[in-house]
């Protein structure tokens, strides 16, 4: 149970230093798009439409989840107090808000055992009563699943956006620079993400979690360096483009510097392909974290870990199939309200769908 309550490896103040960044740079981000007079206008069109408004609220209480987790701190013991390893542990502020809500602290609401959902009795032997009322049934080593499941949503959270800090960076910087100064710069950037690329990916995640250990920081690193080529790609031919397009070469012209042309005109135009696939790419990561702990080195207690631990549970008489399922749920659940929003989002931004919309508009008229 300690793991649960650090970030898988990480030391908890760590962790609420990592949390508060990644919370700053969401809202500051999300604040500027909104205030942006190009972009506000176009984000909040995606208002409009009803199901991507349910996509948010689902996507925002998981989001939610994840950071209450991520703050945690220790409480208070006396010096010659005898008290359980779970409760000398740092809990988070999820912890303690689940604590009020089932009366009992969320390291005590367990059972011996297995548990049906809202069962009086145990699973194995009927005979022996429970302590409690379990709205999806307790796992294994008798914890609550539904508990279990809202806490996986920090790691689908955190491995989701701390590998994008990692790749959107470093497909940015080559990318741009290969499709701006072209020449040997070029000609380097591509055979570097060729080559790469030509490796199969999970083997070359594998490889590096091998080299570099298993566990949080570990993971991230590995998915961010694995992670960028593709919008490497997208961002070296769109900046081949723009490279051409009038207002740049009148600024260069002018004895504008590079510098100042990349910053002002290049990245200012790309930022719908990075809003795009980052939203896009989230999903991907998540999906690719349950696919480690399927092959047993991805992060603990997350929804991977759990679906991978209760493969084992169908093969019993009578099946139990609730830990697998809320997991699933929960996997479910986070990835397609990030789907649907980054299409609603790729709708509004993307120029190219913005056009074929308006001259489809003009057909039907």
């Amino acid at each position: 149970m300690l793991p649960i309550l650090g970030l898988l490896g990480v030391d908890y103040k760590v962790e609420r230093i990592i949390a508060a960044i990644l919370f700053c740079l969401l809202s500051v981000g999300i604040v500027r798009l909104h205030t942006s007079s190009f972009w506000g206008p176009r984000i909040k069109q995606i208002y409009r439409r009803k199901f991507v408004v349910v996509a948010l609220i689902f996507a925002g209480v998981i989001f939610s989840i994840a950071f209450l987790d991520a703050f945690a701190w220790k409480d208070k013991v006396e010096d010659n107090a005898k008290v359980s390893l779970e409760a000398q542990a740092p809990r988070s502020i999820f912890d303690r808000i689940f604590s009020q809500a089932v009366g009992v602290k969320e390291f005590e609401y367990r059972e011996s055992s297995y548990s049906a959902p809202l069962a009086k009795t145990e699973f194995v032997d009927k005979e022996v009563e429970l302590k409690f009322r379990h709205l999806l049934g307790t796992t294994r080593t008798g914890y609550d699943t539904f508990y279990m499941t809202l806490k996986g949503a920090k790691p689908g959270v955190i491995i989701g956006i701390l590998p994008l800090l990692i790749a959107i960076p470093l497909a940015l910087l080559l990318g741009v620079s290969a499709g701006y100064f072209g020449g040997r710069v070029d000609d380097f950037v591509v055979y570097f993400y060729t080559t790469i690329s030509s490796i199969p990916g999970l083997l070359l995640l594998i490889a590096l979690i091998t080299v570099f250990g298993q566990g949080l920081p570990q993971i991230a690193l590995g998915l961010g360096i694995t992670g960028w080529i593709g919008l490497c790609r997208l961002v070296r031919g769109e900046s081949l483009k723009l490279r051409e397009m009038e207002y740049v070469q009148a600024a260069r012209c002018l004895g504008v510097s590079d510098a100042k042309i990349i910053r002002n005109h290049i990245i200012p135009n790309l930022m719908h392909l990075v809003i795009i696939t980052g939203i896009l790419a989230f999903t991907g990561l998540v999906l690719t974290e349950s696919i480690l702990s399927y092959l047993g080195i991805g992060l603990d207690f997350s929804w991977g870990a759990m679906i991978d631990q209760a493969r084992a549970e169908l093969s019993r008489e009578p099946a139990i199939y609730w830990n697998l399922l809320s997991a699933s749920i929960g996997l479910f659940l986070l990835v397609f309200s990030v789907n649907v929003v980054g299409d609603a989002v790729r709708d509004v931004l993307d120029p190219r769908a913005v056009v074929a919309v308006a001259e489809e508009g003009k057909d039907n008229e």
